[in-house]
């Protein structure tokens, strides 16, 4: 069996792939497992009850992404059921977020079911081998970590304490929020993690948990249905490919936005930084970023025809506009590659969370309906069964001497900027992985009619006088979460994790 390296949003869920590893799991079995560990013991930051995507590459080369994401539900309902069941909420994350909650914002979770297919696809080990750490976490409890902590502090009042169930797993008797390392116990997961591990990801659609879900939802203003749970299929997909630097790159398709952004600014980029990051290099950065995620606000985040948009975005009339444009929380990801050269990323998310945790199954429930980012047309407005757009870019490559990467993050709109900034760092700037993980970010964020430079100190776009600039005090989970696992046929396994969050790193599996 090989060795297996594991990268993941907490040491827990990587800790998880590598036991998984050792059981004789490869790098799919591996990031299935971590996965559905991080469900458990990242509250607040993913769940089971969002939407993943997951992207593969094989030993022979193929690649392919099982697509995962949340769907508009609301099948067969009458036309006076939309529209209801939310409220506004304002959150400090960030220097500031406004996004929208409740039964009415909760879309068809996919997560479970892009998780299954995959492991259908590539899985060895069974199932329920798969399941089993998750479920291990749940019915002990896990220690509250540093980054779910530090979300909670601003999320938790709002999201994730005004629900009666998942006040009990988040909160004291008497009204205060858990703090780190306490421990969390979240009432009915364990139970529903035991279904699963017998049923199958189809319990979680056809099952006693299904059942749970949508009664609860039914009765509260919200629209998802048993049978949008039924009719919900996770999708293969042909990858977005494109070369860089000496690698096939590999990362998500339409309708997801998040691939096509990340292969944009690799493009205008190309061979930049062309020695060490600098000022001009970084006034570059900043100029790219700017005209991709204009273009993306102008065209992408509204199309109708996504395919349309992107091949227009990638192709040459599109490339030469942004040219000319560039010139002079909450989701969490799992990296792993093997050493019989499968690699395999997935980003998982739940939106910035519904609070809903209906009775009985421990599972918190997106608002990916009520994320304004990614419902630019407005609240409830796509037909049922419509699959809502992602930032989401989990992302596998080629490289020289037959060497495999892996590579995603969490973030919204900072997911691309924060891979383009590590690829460009390990690629064209020759630094080690996890080098070019820590080193200083910056992300182009819309400020009032324009936009404006968010950085991190020591980054040289603070030598920058001409774009307006809002500076961050040191590393900070805003930037993303980026977590990557490399193989190297000559120095071997090298998985590495994001200083910004709670990470963790782990190689599992026999030498021999």
């Amino acid at each position: 069996m090989p060795r297996v390296a594991v990268s993941s949003s907490s040491q827990i869920a990587a800790d998880a792939g590598a036991r998984i590893a050792d059981e004789g799991g490869n790098a799919v079995d591996a990031a299935v497992g971590a996965v559905l560990t991080s469900t458990v013991v990242e509250p607040g930051i993913c769940s089971l009850g969002g939407g993943a995507f997951v992207t593969i590459r094989s030993p022979d080369g193929k690649a392919l992404t099982v697509d995962g994401y949340v769907e508009m539900p609301g099948r067969e309902l009458p036309s006076d059921r939309f529209g209801r069941g939310r409220r506004e909420v304002s959150l400090g994350y960030g220097g500031g977020v406004e996004t929208t909650v409740g039964y009415g914002t909760i879309a068809t979770p996919g997560a479970l079911a892009a998780l299954g297919r995959a492991w259908e696809l590539h899985g060895r080990l069974a199932w329920a081998g798969l399941v089993a750490p998750a479920r291990d976490w749940a019915r002990e409890g896990f220690p509250l970590s540093k980054t779910a902590r530090f979300y909670l502090g601003f999320s938790g009042d709002s999201i994730f304490g005004w629900h009666p169930e998942g006040r009990k797993a988040l909160y004291h008797p008497d009204g205060t929020l858990l703090d780190q390392g306490e421990v969390v116990r979240t009432p009915g997961l364990a139970d529903t993690l035991d279904r699963i591990a017998e049923h199958g990801a189809a319990e979680f659609y056809e099952g006693r948990t299904a059942e749970l879900i949508c009664d609860e939802i039914g009765a509260n203003d919200g629209i998802l249905t048993l049978e949008d749970l039924k009719e919900y299929r996770a999708i293969e997909r042909e990858p977005l490919r494109l070369p860089f630097g000496g690698w096939e790159i590999a990362t998500n398709p339409p309708p997801a936005i998040g691939g096509a952004t990340l292969a944009a600014m690799l493009i205008l980029m190309g061979s930049r930084p062309r020695a060490e990051w600098n000022r001009e290099e970084a006034e570059h950065l900043a100029r790219v970023q700017e005209a991709v995620f204009d273009y993306r606000a102008e065209h992408l985040d509204r199309a109708e025809d996504p395919w349309r948009a992107i091949t227009h975005l990638l192709g040459p009339e599109g490339l030469a506009h942004l040219r000319r444009r560039s010139g002079p929380p909450s989701t969490a990801h799992t990296s792993a590659v093997d050493e019989d050269g499968l690699a395999c990323g997935v980003t998982i998310s739940s939106g910035y969370g519904s609070g809903v945790m209906p009775i009985g199954t421990g599972i918190w429930l997106n608002n990916c309906l009520g994320e304004r980012e990614l419902n630019r047309k407005g609240f409830h407005v796509d037909s049922p069964g419509t699959r809502l757009s992602s930032n989401m870019a989990p992302t596998v490559a080629t490289g020289p001497g037959g060497s495999t990467l892996a590579i995603g993050s969490p973030g919204a709109d900072r997911i691309t900027s924060a891979i383009l900034q590590v690829l460009l760092n390990f690629v064209n700037g020759g630094m080690e992985l996890g080098e070019a993980i820590a080193y200083p970010r910056l992300h182009l964020e819309r400020a009032g009619n324009g936009f404006r430079v968010a950085h991190e100190p020591g980054h040289p776009i603070e030598l920058v006088d001409s774009v307006p600039r809002r500076a961050f005090e040191e590393l900070d989970m805003y930037f993303g979460g980026v977590g990557a696992a490399l193989h190297d046929p000559d120095k071997g396994l090298s998985p590495a994790a994001d200083p910004r969050r709670e990470g963790g790193v782990a190689v599992g599996g026999s030498r021999e």
